[in-house]
């Protein structure tokens, strides 16, 4: 995937972040702590990546708590990712 798409799919998912945040007292603090989010353009596509994985993983275990035990396997293969798409050297934090 293209950074441009990479930072697309990153948006989407932060709109669900919001939706379960507000909706259903999501907790994201792993995805929280890495402190990147879609705008963060200057950010490596390494870094949106991971994002996307640790984003997809806290989505995946919210949605099987509330909704459907069925699904843990995917938080569980979300994670996996994370960790296997975790940048080497994140780039320096610029503050906004």
């Amino acid at each position: 995937m293209h950074k441009e798409e990479l930072i697309h799919l990153h948006t989407l998912m932060v709109q669900l972040k919001k939706y379960f945040e507000e909706e259903r007292n999501g907790r994201f603090s792993k995805y929280d702590s890495l402190q990147i989010s879609p705008v963060h353009i200057h950010r490596s596509k390494a870094e949106h990546k991971h994002a996307i994985f640790v984003l997809g993983t806290e989505l995946a275990k919210t949605i099987a708590r509330d909704d459907s035990p069925g699904i843990g396997r995917t938080s569980t293969r979300m994670e996996e990712l994370a960790d296997q798409n975790m940048p080497s050297s994140p780039s320096p934090k610029l503050e906004a």
